[in-house]
């Protein structure tokens, strides 16, 4: 394909969230972009990430709800799994919204060209085709996103294994499964085919969600293991063999002796790796760090004075709305700004059952910066909308600093656990205390009001007091 030599104002490298992001904010500048795209429209989230696996999860959870809810007198009974009508409706739902969130909203901004094929960047940061077609542009965003990552483990790619992306699209759903990573991913994964039927076994390098405060994975991994799920920590797995039973999987759980497992799929769910490859980033002067992110600064400007990047590809904190943030602003700064990327307020949501959100500091993390904090942990079983749902897993843990009593972290184990995150989300933000929740009314039969009795826990036995009392 040869393109006209046109002068545009920005040039994005990538199609997805951030890609889109940074293409309409630079628009709202006065800019005119071109978007070189390869692959499908709307990248990761939309296509095979965020979308298709909570629609997906939330299949689970309703085949799981038909045999396990906590109401006397209504029935309780599995149905068996109609895959293929189970992913025609995850397939068509990610259809809906590509067109709907990409390719209907780019025919709305004609100030944007879009080039289907991979750009290259030459020695001074200009961007070319495959074909060598030259791309004009003052500056260049690259949003070139993250790909699903696996180990070199003995005998793993001869065996075969399915990343995250495969695993969502199977013909047919495997007996059982190994999932290798304790991460979200992992446990989202994992928990929702189980609740299709398979037999799911994690095994965890460390523990599972090993970023998240400890209470948070053990909470996690009792309730995981109450629906059936295997759960082994501290794994190092040895070599992987495929076998007539199935992908033989040998390893070692901590300090215990070598065992094996055997499973008719493996989802390897260890992490994910910035797309740089064959990008030319190295021949523009490029710094790379030591997984092929791209090195920024605070203003998302890289090495290379005429290059920007922003989302995945940095290597940051790997969610789509941190990602179209960053190269929004990467955009920006790309137009003269000079904008700070600031992430020291950022809410992290695991959709599991019970799901899991924290924002923040973490108990020991607020202890390695100097303070002794105050912290309060309520169980669900004190919350009345729990109770009244007959679902009282987890707990509302909130940090706070001693002095000022403001909320320096929370995190929550709970049925909407990403709802309620919003709240500690702001006091953080904002440097609102403990006082402030307290005196601050909540609906009551809601899990929001969790967090009100959470921060009356600070002083109070919250079990002696009675429905919305303060």
């Amino acid at each position: 394909m040869n393109v006209s030599p046109v002068e545009y104002d920005l040039a994005i490298l990538g199609g997805g969230s951030a890609g889109f992001a940074a293409a309409i904010r630079a628009v709202e500048l006065g800019a005119r972009v071109v978007m070189v795209s390869e692959g499908t429209i709307g990248g990761t989230c939309v296509n095979v990430g965020c979308v298709p696996s909570k629609t997906l999860i939330r299949a689970a959870d309703a085949r799981h709800l038909q045999g396990h809810h906590g109401f006397d007198g209504v029935a309780r009974s599995e149905q068996p799994v109609d895959w293929a009508r189970v992913r025609a409706g995850k397939d068509g739902l990610v259809t809906a919204l590509r067109t709907a969130k990409y390719e209907d909203v780019l025919r709305g901004y004609p100030e944007i060209t879009l080039i289907e094929g991979r750009g290259v960047l030459d020695g001074e940061g200009r961007v070319h085709l495959s074909d060598g077609s030259p791309v004009t542009a003052e500056h260049v965003v690259v949003t070139t996103g993250s790909s699903p990552w696996a180990p070199d483990v003995p005998g793993l790619a001869e065996a075969g294994y399915l990343d995250s992306t495969a695993l969502l699209d199977v013909d047919a759903l495997p007996g059982s499964l190994a999932v290798v990573g304790g991460g979200s991913v992992g446990v989202e994964l994992a928990q929702a085919y189980a609740r299709l039927g398979v037999q799911v076994t994690i095994l965890a390098r460390s523990r599972l969600l090993s970023s998240e405060d400890p209470d948070v994975g053990a909470e996690l991994m009792l309730h995981l293991r109450s629906e059936g799920i295997e759960v082994a920590t501290e794994v190092t797995i040895e070599s992987v063999e495929q076998t007539p039973s199935g992908r033989l999987i040998h390893y070692r759980s901590g300090d215990a002796e070598a065992t094996s497992l055997c499973a008719d799929q493996i989802l390897v769910a260890a992490g994910r790796r910035p797309n740089t490859d064959a990008m030319g980033l190295e021949t523009a002067g490029v710094e790379l760090g030591p997984s092929g992110e791209i090195v920024v600064d605070a203003e998302l400007r890289t090495s290379n004075p005429r290059v920007f990047a922003g989302g995945d590809v940095t290597g940051g904190p790997m969610h789509v709305y941190v990602a179209a943030h960053a190269a929004s602003l990467a955009a920006e700064n790309a137009l003269g700004g000079s904008k700070k990327l600031d992430l020291s307020v950022l809410p992290r949501v695991t959709f599991t059952s019970p799901a899991v959100a924290s924002v923040g500091l973490t108990e020991q993390e607020a202890r390695d910066t100097g303070l002794e904090p105050l912290v309060s942990k309520l169980p669900l079983e004190h919350v009345p909308r729990a109770l009244a749902a007959r679902d009282t897993r987890g707990f509302v843990k909130l940090v706070a600093d001693p002095v000022t009593r403001r909320i320096v972290g929370a995190q929550i184990v709970a049925a909407e656990a990403g709802e309620m995150i919003i709240e500690p989300t702001l006091a953080v933000r904002f440097g609102l205390t403990i006082d402030d929740l307290t005196s601050t009314l909540h609906p009551y039969l809601t899990l929001s009001e969790g967090i009100k009795l959470a921060a009356l826990t600070f002083e109070k036995d919250v079990a002696t007091l009675s429905c919305c009392a303060v």
